[in-house]
């Protein structure tokens, strides 16, 4: 069946009538709130100004490119006891996913890159989709481990205990999912059967929720340990404590922001890193906008930079980290002969 006939067939309910959409956009607008309050919006602009925009796209872009490259290396460590996966197609395939978060509402990227790399090597999308899972579980790990290191390093998460409270929120988050992939691991068949007892009055519904965690199961291979594991640790820690804090250095060299040495730089680089991770957890609007500023200000000012300076320096890693990501994906679009439009389907398909 063609798209248009499936469209015909099962027509989508528009994105503004989803709840999820109105919540996300409610707490970006608060955490927007956040990031301005009390700000002199003409400090901000002057700071804006001010910034070394060769440093800061020199550094930040080729920094960008990299973290999806480690990503997609990562991810290979993931899909290879799927099957073989190219290292281009699963670079291709994160380029698209990071640019569909963008974009597109409820983290619809994790869905997209999915169907984007299915597609592209004729994989399973379910067992694509058991990779990220368990790709998203270690980053949520990692994030955690990264807050815990910020909190020994600061002495404390300050007076407000935000990142503290941000630990407690993601704790569950990280635990639970890894808790459910363990056990699909390692007992299956007890797995199954508690689909197969959940869902018995549904029984279409539980073939297929069974079909497709056998296709999940498939993506789990990287938890069978050996070398796969060695290099999950390496990438994940590679990602989450260099190579994504090289564009929050661009813009501290950028504003030329008194932080110190090298030593504090690096720590006030990871504690940005850390608040903003704890903030896009939250759901909110595409783009992560307004969290994420309210993330550079709060972790900027236990530094002793000022609010407004604090914002612009979040203003410019999030427009770069936008263009970038977003600059990427439609690039992939567009030598892969792929619209934005079968992207957008995609987001909206079921089937992962």
């Amino acid at each position: 069946m063609t798209s248009e006939g499936s469209a015909k067939a099962s027509p989508r309910r528009p994105r503004w009538r989803d709840p999820h959409v109105w919540f996300g956009l409610a707490v970006t607008v608060l955490f927007g709130w956040l990031a301005l309050r009390d700000v002199d919006l003409a400090e901000v602009q002057r700071s804006l100004a001010r910034a070394d925009w060769v440093v800061l796209l020199t550094l930040s872009i080729p920094a960008y490119v990299l973290l999806l490259w480690v990503r997609a290396l990562r991810w290979r460590h993931l899909t290879d006891p799927i099957r073989p996966m190219p290292l281009g197609a699963l670079f291709r395939a994160m380029a698209v996913g990071f640019m569909a978060n963008n974009i597109f509402p409820l983290r619809m990227g994790e869905v997209v890159r999915s169907w984007v790399l299915a597609r592209e090597t004729h994989t399973s999308a379910a067992a694509v989709f058991g990779t990220i899972v368990l790709e998203r579980v270690l980053d949520v790990v990692a994030l955690i481990l990264l807050v815990v290191l910020v909190l020994v390093l600061r002495g404390g998460g300050g007076d407000d205990g935000a990142l503290e409270r941000g630990v407690l929120l993601l704790l569950p988050v990280a635990l639970l999912p890894l808790a459910g992939l363990v056990m699909l691991k390692a007992m299956p068949e007890r797995v199954l059967a508690l689909g197969r007892f959940v869902l018995r009055p549904a029984p279409r519904l539980a073939a297929s929720a069974e079909r497709l965690l056998i296709r999940f199961q498939e993506g789990l291979g990287a938890l069978s340990g050996g070398t796969h594991l060695v290099w999950l640790a390496i990438h994940t820690a590679s990602i989450w404590l260099l190579v994504s804090i090289i564009p929050i250095v661009a813009v501290f060299l950028a504003l030329d922001l008194e932080l110190g040495g090298p030593a504090e730089m690096v720590e006030a680089a990871w504690t940005t890193q850390a608040a903003v991770g704890v903030a896009v957890a939250l759901p909110s609007a595409p783009g992560f906008f307004g969290l994420f500023h309210a993330a550079c200000r709060f972790a900027l000012v236990a530094f002793g930079i000022a609010p407004a300076t604090a914002v612009a320096a979040g203003t410019l890693l999030h427009g770069v980290m936008w263009v970038t990501l977003t600059t990427a994906g439609l690039l992939v679009l567009r030598i892969r002969h792929t619209s934005l439009g079968e992207v957008d389907e995609a987001a909206e398909s079921p089937s992962p």
